[in-house]
Formats: structure tokens, sequence, C-alpha cells
């Protein structure tokens, strides 16, 4: 899906808005702005009581339920609701994408759009909001958001039953052709009355639909007192027998306030909370109301105790360093720093927010005029923007650094093209009914301490340029949401920035289906993490582990500095498992979301069926004979034939230590590497570092052991007590030989080979004072074995396996004319079950007979390739198992 991307993008259309967007149209730069509501023509305004009734929004928040549409026109606190919600804006980091812009506007927790330049005008109230919110995930603002709300000393009262012509209420449809011009209301505010007490009242025209009666019934105070009850109901019979009503008016007050209102958002339930200012006007005020009701003769509704206003200001007020204020004159937001010329680039506010104090007046004027101040520098910064794009792209790149630029910069022409070639709707259109939206909770430990990820889910809206083709494009996704994970961070991490692919593959293991999840998350501190986990399912014993495998999430969890720099900023790393329960899975279905929910439900569980059941490889056959292996060189090495004690001929391969001085020299003991059955563990010659080069680094002498099972010289009938016998005696000989017979050795084992070596120092066949130190891997210290394991122990597997084999019991892989024997064998072994399967050949023999050796995530392909073509050519007899057999049972 092409991301929906603008030059800039305005919050609002209030006074603050509409001029900057405005202007930034003029000057010809693409614009987007988002309102607040839908979209009202002329005649979709209510013309009668029940009308506006309808448009009505009242909102409880102490109970938690509201009466009226979401999409009201008029709600409680005069708050306009919106059909797209700006949820909260963030620094794309996107870094990988040609099409970057540098902000992200978010509606929800997955859906946005981009721009290079965000302009906030979304009201005191919603501009704070949003810059909340942006701060909990992580956009570092100045700690004075909030602070220095003015109501600027509004007070709103009612003036009904007055016998004079006020004409305060507006006319019908049928009113208006009747009655002249000069006999007509007039405009909303037609008088205004200014105290010497430093306050202004202003009148104004209520329309004829208004429910006044409503209007009394919600105000705290009535004066005088003792008719205030009664009036609307009388007011409302004489109007309904044909008397004459009497006339009412709304009277404004504005005057000065202390400025000391606070805005906060509740952390619980993510609403705005407001703490009004101090106005030391009231009383004064009141008083003023009260005899202008004495002069009109009617009755005084307002309220009594605390400022009610259509004009708030401040929140974001402007100054001259973050520690005073949250943007400079300018409209730029501070990017506190310790840079007091320091903003974030690109991201202004342009509405009532920014005025830091009362001023007395109505402030339409007042805000249009900051609007036209920001607007004149927003323009010029974003068509400087332009400019810079444009002169770099024209510049040539010789200079390096130059030439980063460009690329950088390169991207917003991309994405100016790519949006102009699709139109803001078919945008919409595409994916917004297509997206299926999947809600999962997992709860687990991470590091041994607690953690619970919330995830929202968006299927299908990632670029499906970048899927794989044999990938389901709707099990592929955004993720939305937060994690709890207390012991890192106290507050909520909430991801900025999250992929799904619930169908990954990789080439390595073809047959495994992997869902990755990535997130990048943020903090109000301004900490980001990086959450990325796997569920792994192996097609093992058909779908026996399918529901532990498909709930089971391995995650890591690793913080990132400040400058999200995934290779220098890494502090620290934990890994861990989350788990979702079968309730939370059966939730999560019932309350899919989308058009195409059972299409994903369907593509999720065909991709399950082809794992588990059919167990068909997502990729093209490995085949390790056709690709061109290329050897990393190893230093010069000898290769001394032994003979051994019962006439086998064996090898070991030494390599002398770089070069030391020859103090260090001394304490420096040789090393002896034993490998398992059959397959290199420690000489590898496709990787850079393997641990031959590292023990020559850090000089060591090495030696390694070349036993009966290397497929160089491979015994037709040997035990593993013959290598601890007679090979390991032999070589330990050697080297006694060749470095005297007080040197000690560091034996490093795997496998089979740490079995053998335990037989010659528990059987006395070497002496345990030539040995320095025992490193042992695998199976040959501990046995743990698996339900799996044991129960093809106990099968008699081995004497079938020798019955089969005959008397050619060295089985080779890559014998273009097997015996019959041969081949069934090697039938058998690839239909054995084991935990992760291959496309090679080779490798599915070796780990149907002896199991898995590596996970395959774990080796390269040229490596994988190499343990197949020349470490494994032949596979030794599986007599050995005899003996493995016995230690298992001891």
């Amino acid at each position: 899906m092409v991301e929906e991307s603008y030059d800039a993008v305005v919050v609002g259309s209030g006074y603050g808005g509409s001029v900057a967007a405005c202007r930034m149209a003029m000057a010809g730069i693409k614009v987007c702005l988002i309102e607040k509501g839908r979209r009202w023509e002329a005649n979709d305004f209510p013309k009668h009581v029940v009308g506006l009734v309808s448009m009505v929004r009242m909102e409880f928040r102490r109970w938690g339920f509201g009466l009226g549409s979401k999409k009201a026109l008029f709600q409680d606190g005069c708050v306009v609701k919106t059909e797209r919600k700006v949820l909260y804006i963030s620094e794309n980091s996107d870094t990988n994408s040609e099409q970057r812009r540098r902000w992200r506007v978010y509606f929800d927790d997955l859906e946005y759009i981009t721009a290079d330049f965000v302009v906030l005008s979304a009201g005191v109230l919603g501009t704070s909001e949003i810059l909340f919110q942006s701060k909990r995930r992580g956009l570092n603002l100045s700690e004075r958001v909030g602070l220095g709300l003015s109501c600027n000393g509004n007070n709103v009262a009612y003036v009904a039953g007055s016998q004079a012509p006020l004409n305060g209420y507006g006319l019908t449809k049928k009113q208006f052709l009747g009655i002249p011009f000069q006999h007509r209301p007039g405009p909303a505010i037609s008088s205004s009355f200014t105290s010497s007490s430093g306050f202004t009242i202003q009148s104004g025209v209520v329309p004829r639909s208004y429910p006044y009666l409503l209007f009394k019934g919600i105000t705290t105070y009535g004066w005088p007192n003792g008719f205030c009850f009664l009036h609307g109901l009388i007011d409302k019979l004489k109007h309904a027998m044909g008397f004459k009503a009497s006339e009412a008016v709304v009277l404004n007050a504005m005057g000065y306030d202390a400025c000391n209102g606070i805005i906060t958002l509740d952390e619980e339930t993510e609403k705005i909370c407001v703490t009004p200012p101090h106005d030391p006007l009231l009383p004064k005020k009141i008083q003023a109301l009260q005899n202008l009701t004495k002069k009109l003769g009617g009755i005084l509704f307002m309220s009594r105790y605390r400022s009610t206003t259509v004009h708030l200001l401040g929140g974001c007020n402007a100054a001259s360093d973050p520690s005073n204020g949250v943007c400079n004159p300018k409209g730029q937001v501070f990017h506190p720093n310790g840079d007091q010329d320091m903003v974030h680039k690109g991201l202004y506010v342009c509405d009532a927010s920014l005025i830091p104090c009362s001023i007395g007046i109505n402030p339409c004027l007042t805000i249009t005029t900051v609007a036209e101040q920001v607007s004149r520098h927003l323009v010029q910064d974003v068509l400087s923007f332009k400019r810079t794009i444009q002169h770099l792209q024209t510049v040539g790149d010789n200079d390096k650094a130059r030439h980063e630029i460009i690329q950088d910069l390169k991207c917003v022409k991309k994405t100016i093209e790519s949006t102009d070639s699709c139109s803001i709707k078919e945008k919409l259109t595409m994916g917004a009914h297509e997206k299926v939206t999947v809600k999962e909770t997992m709860r687990g430990f991470i590091g041994g301490m607690p953690c619970t990820a919330y995830l929202v889910l968006k299927m299908n809206s990632l670029d499906q340029n970048d899927s794989n083709e044999e990938t389901q494009s709707l099990l592929r996704g955004r993720v939305g949401g937060y994690v709890v994970f207390q012991a890192v961070n106290k507050d909520k991490l909430y991801i900025v920035d999250g992929k799904v692919d619930m169908c990954k593959i990789d080439i390595r293991t073809p047959y495994t289906q992997y869902m990755h999840y990535r997130l990048i998350l943020a903090s109000s501190s301004g900490s980001r993490y990086i959450f990325e986990g796997k569920k792994v399912m192996n097609p093992y014993l058909l779908a026996m582990y399918a529901l532990h495998e498909s709930t089971t999430l391995h995650a890591n969890f690793r913080t990132l500095s400040a400058n999200d720099s995934e290779a220098t900023g890494e502090l620290f790393t934990l890994r861990g498992e989350l788990h979702i329960s079968l309730f939370e899975v059966l939730k999560s279905f019932l309350k899919l979301e989308g058009r195409h929910r059972r299409e994903f439900v369907c593509s999720l569980l065909q991709s399950l069926w082809r794992t588990y059941i059919l167990q068909i490889p997502r990729q093209m056959k490995c085949d390790v004979g056709l690709p061109n292996i290329t050897e990393i060189p190893y230093p010069r090495s000898t290769i001394h034939e032994l003979k051994t004690e019962d006439g086998c001929t064996i090898s070991c391969q030494q390599w002398k230590h770089y070069a030391m001085n020859s103090e260090n020299e001394k304490t420096r003991y040789p090393v002896l590497l034993l490998n398992g059955h059959s397959t290199e563990s420690y000489c590898l010659p496709t990787e850079e570092r393997d641990l031959v080069r590292t023990l020559l680094e850090e000089g060591h002498e090495t030696w390694l052991l070349q036993s009966r099972l290397h497929p160089s010289h491979p015994s037709n009938n040997f035990t593993i007590e013959d290598i601890g016998r007679f090979d390991i005696p032999s070589v330990i000989m050697r080297i006694l030989e060749m470095n005297g017979p007080n040197t000690k050795i560091h034996v490093i084992a795997h496998c089979v080979g740490g079995l053998a070596i335990h037989i010659a120092l528990l059987g006395g066949h070497i002496s345990a004072n030539h040995i320095a130190s025992l490193s042992c891997t695998n199976s040959s210290m501990y046995f743990k074995l698996t339900t799996s394991a044991l129960v093809k122990m106990w099968l008699p597997l081995i004497p079938i396996t020798m019955t089969l084999l005959g008397k050619k019991r060295t089985l080779s892989l890559y014998a273009s004319k097997d015996s019959l024997r041969h081949k069934l064998v090697k039938f058998i072994a690839k239909l054995i079950p084991r935990n992760e399967r291959c496309t090679c050949n080779v490798c599915e023999i070796f780990s149907g007979i002896f199991g898995n050796t590596f996970w395959h995530e774990n080796v390269s392909n040229t490596m994988h390739q190499w343990l197949n073509k020349q470490s494994l050519p032949k596979l030794p007899p599986s007599t050995k198992h005899l003996h493995l057999r016995f230690y298992c049972e001891l």
C-alpha cells in the first residue's frame, strides 16, 4: 500500500489552521487539512429544536457513558468530535524507506499519513492532547505542555423573561422571508459594554432552534431567586396559547484571569482533564450582569462558581526557551536539549494555545493575527526546504557526504510523485476495507521479569512489493498497542512502529513457518526499545506441538540509545517467552474486524495445514552440488599419520600458533580438538572465524584428531570404546613427543569425542596428569533425552539397520549407484520424524539417523553446503549406538 504523504499537514480548521492551510496552498504547497467534524453545507444546520438536540452529544465521564452521536456538531465542553481524529504525531523512523517524510500523523495506533511539516491547530485542548499523547510515545517536549491555561476571564450568562425588544433570537426560514431587513436581529454579536473594572460584556443572538429551556436547566445560579424554575414552563405555555413570548439574550463577559490553569492527560482513561484558572473578577462580573438584568427586566441564569468559557487560551505558550514555554514566537515546537535555538524541524503550533495570557476581549482577531505571523515563517520554511531538495538533486555527487544528503532527500521527490500518481480517494479506498484487525494479549516473562503485550494487528497493511511470493498478503501487517514491562520502565511502552509476518520463511529452513514480530517501543522518558519475537512452527510429529508452538512467542528485548542506532546504541538484551492463552486465541478470532476476516482465517489455516500436515517446503530445493564454495585459507598445517595399537590408521592435523613473545609462549599449552560423529565442528574453511583460528590467534598450538570416524579413513566396523582405547592415546603420545613429556594438554570435545575422552580417562588409557583442562559439549557429559529419543532408543532400530546394511556398513551419501540395502536405509531415514527438516538429501539422511546436529538458522548457507558436500561424504557404521544405548541406561 502506497503511503499517503504531503508537504504539510494541518490539524484543525479553526482561526489558526484555516489561515495556515490557506497561506500554504496559495504558495503552491501540497497541504492536507484534517478537520474535527464532518463537512457541513449551509442546509445541513438544524432549523428547529429537535434537529439541534439530535446534533448534541453529552459525555458523562464519571459514569463512563455518553448520549448522542459520536459525530455530533456540538458536544459537552464545546469539543467537536471527529471522523478523522489525530491521536499523536511522531518522527518518521522508517529510515530504510526511499519514500520517507519527516513526520507521521497517526489517526490511531496503526493508521497514519506522512508529511515534512505538521501544523497543530486543534484548539487549546486538542493540541495539548496530541502533544501529551506524542510525549508518551517518546517525542521530546517541554515540561510546560498544558501549563498556563487561561479562560480569557469568560463568563456566559442568559437573560430571559424580558419585555424589551432585545432581538436575541434568530429567524426561521419563513420569518426570514417575511421580516424586513431593518427589523432582523442582526449579527451574532451586536453590542458591547466595557467596564472600568477591566472586563467587557457582549450580547449574542441565539438561534431559533436553540433549546433555551435546556440552557437554563444546566446553569447553577438564577437571579432573582424563586423565579428561575417556573419561568421556562410559563414562557412555553404562553407561546403555545398564541401570546407573545418574552425576549431573551445571551451575554458573554470577558476579562482577565490568573492564567494559572492546568491541562493534564489522565493515565488510565486517556482523557483530557482541566483545572480552570483563578478568576479574581468573577464577583464584579456577576454584579454587572445583575445590574444589566435589572435594566432589561428579566431573569439571570449563569454559572456562579467558576468561569464558563468558549475562548480558551494557552497550554502551549510561546516563549524564548523551553523552560518557559512550549514553542518559540514563530510557532516552532521546542526540542529541549539544552540549546535554546533547537526546535523540532517541521513541527508547528498555530492556534490559541500559543497565546500565553488573557487578552480581555474576543480573541478571534488576535488568533488570526497570530496565525498570519506563524504562517509567514511557516511558508518560508517549507519553500526553503523544497528549494534545498531541488538544489541538492542538481548538484554532482563527487563529495561523499553531499551524495548521502542527496540520497536522503531524494525520497521526498519520489514520495510526491507516488502520491500524485494515485488520488487520495483511491488510497483511502485501497486497504480501508481490506485490512483485517486482530487483537492479541500475550503474557509471560522476559529475563525472569513479568511482561504483558497488548497488541493490535492490522493485516494486509504493508507494501505488497516487499512480500515473498509464497507469503499470503493477509498474513502480513502492522502492529500497534503497547507493552507493560515495569521492571524496565514503569510507564507503558507504546509501539511507534511495528510489523508482523505470520508466514515468514527462511531459505535455510523451508519446512518451518515463523510468525515474526518486530516492534519499536517508546516511553515518555524518551527511551526506545526493540521488541522482537517469533513463533516457531516445525512439522514434527504432524501437529502434536502445533498449539504450543503457535501460542508461544520467543522474544528478545533490547534497549537503544536516543539516536536509535542499533549498531552502537544497544545497552542490554533480555530473552524470554510470552504466551497467549487458548481463551485469548478464541476471543481474538471472535472479535476479528474487517471485510476479509474469513479470507484471513482461511489463509492462516492453509499455511498451518501446509506446515504441519502436508509438510511442503516453501522454497526451491537446495542442491549442495551446484554452488561453488569459497574457502578462506588457513595457516600452514602438518598432517601426522598415526598407527594405533589395534592396527588402524588415523591422522591428526597440527597448526603451530602465531608468533608471540617468549614469555607468553611458555604459558600456552597445546589444545586437542575431538569432533563428534562424522561432521566437522572446529575447522570450518568457509567461515572467517572458527575455533581453530581463534585458538591460533590466542597463541595455542592446535591439534585436530581425525579418528576412525573421520570420512577420510572410516572403518567398516568399530565402537566408541575403540576411539577411547586406541585413537586418543595415540594422538596424546604424539603431542607429548613433539612438546616434551611434561606438557599438559587442553582438550575440547564434542558429542562422541567427549564420550570417547571420558572412556580414555576413566578406563586408564591415558593419564589425567597430562590433561590441563577438559571441556565437553552436547550429550557427552549429561544426558537429557526427549520422549522421541527414548522411544527410538528402545525400538530395535539398530539391529534392523545393521541387518539391512549387511557387510558393507559404511553408508555413502553421494554414491551414484547404491545397493538396494543402502537405498532402503536412506529412504527409511528420510521418513523418521525430526525437529527441523531440510531439503538437502544429505542433511535429511543424517538428521534422520542421528537427529539434528545443528539448527539451520545458526549456520550460513556456505557453511551448510560445505558440511554436507565435503564434511559428510560417508557415514561410518552405526554399531556405536549400542554403546550409546548402554551409557544412556546408566
